[in-house]
């Protein structure tokens, strides 16, 4: 009997994941709208201004994508918010937890880099722990920083047309926290240039010693990765029907089912009207409330929501890590935010 409900939990767990992820609300965010091809199993998560094929088994993701061009990198961006939080999409059993990073040694390193985000609610959203991976810190603030996410957006910078950036991780080299978020032994990005029809990618050991390397190829990666990203690079010019079904950086899509964060590091009733009157115009879905130390807080942000809409919410406690420039994160509490 034991055995039959290991295996039908087996088969649930098997249909709610996908090997070809759809990205139904984000297609546009790739090539011609062609989803790469993954060996793992894994779940399909649309941002604002980015997607992640994430993996479950290793709490981490496969692979990240952005759409980026010349006028979305030069304009003025936000400041970075250092808010990370927890993936309120992902069943409790395949998400990473913030107390998972702690005393870990690693980075949370992003794969959408916070850098390329042109507007709060996107740089909000790329702290996301969907968007992260256990990093070796002198990589992910030297090597990685400098050699890698800088050239990359000065490439953008100075070309015509969309530019694709995919980030991921590859190998086990361990893992960190309860939870056991599989650390990568790899680390890659690759840029492909829709205009030029050219691809390349960096690939980088992620440990602390890691050394710079010339960048290899697009075939190369594929090889190495398994992911067949469906690029036409060395398939004939291609690319201009690529280009040609791109959209321009000011005509924005109409965001469906987003998620996003809000952050109370005390409490504000203007923050709360604002969440209270998008719930009362139709456009909140549901809320979830992660706190760690403060839960009067959340008790106290969750009472008011629920006496002024029909929204019932459960504040969920989560413990970021131990950190000597972020232990404000222990007394925030933390709205997740689910839009229609």
């Amino acid at each position: 009997m034991k055995f039959l409900r290991h295996l039908l939990a087996l088969i649930a767990v098997s249909a709610s994941l996908n090997a070809l992820a759809a990205f139904e609300e984000c297609k546009d965010l790739f090539p011609a709208q062609q989803i790469p091809m993954s060996p793992q199993m894994g779940r399909d998560l649309c941002f604002d201004s980015f997607a992640i094929y994430y993996s479950p088994k290793d709490k981490k993701p496969i692979y990240a994508v952005e759409k980026l061009n010349r006028e979305q990198l030069s304009a003025p961006h936000p400041r970075r918010s250092n808010q990370f939080y927890e993936e309120a999409r992902l069943p409790f059993s395949e998400r990473a937890l913030l107390s998972d990073y702690r005393g870990s040694g690693y980075d949370r390193g992003h794969n959408a880099p916070a850098g390329d985000m042109s507007n709060e609610r996107s740089m909000a959203q790329s702290f996301s722990l969907a968007n992260m991976m256990p990093q070796a810190r002198q990589n992910n603030q030297g090597i990685w920083a400098k050699n890698v996410e800088e050239p990359t957006r000065a490439y953008v910078k100075r070309s015509v047309g969309d530019i694709y950036v995919y980030t991921g991780s590859i190998g086990n080299s361990g893992s960190i926290g309860r939870g056991r978020v599989t650390i990568p032994s790899h680390l890659y990005k690759l840029v492909y240039d829709s205009n030029k029809n050219i691809a390349w990618a960096y690939w980088i050991e992620n440990t602390n010693e890691a050394s710079m390397t010339p960048p290899i190829s697009y075939q190369e990666l594929v090889q190495k990765t398994g992911i067949d990203f469906h690029l036409p690079v060395g398939e004939g010019n291609t690319a201009s029907n690529a280009s040609a079904e791109t959209h321009d950086i000011k005509r924005q899509k109409t965001l469906v089912g987003g998620w996003y964060p809000i952050f109370f590091d005390d409490y504000s009733q203007n923050k709360l009207n604002d969440v209270v009157n998008n719930i009362k115009s139709g456009k909140v879905a549901s809320i979830q409330i992660q706190y760690d130390r403060n839960e009067n807080l959340a008790k106290q942000i969750a009472s008011h929501i629920e006496s002024q809409t029909n929204l019932k919410i459960s504040p969920v406690q989560s413990s970021p890590p131990e950190s000597s420039t972020v232990t404000y994160e222990r007394n925030r509490v933390t709205l997740i935010v689910r839009s229609k």
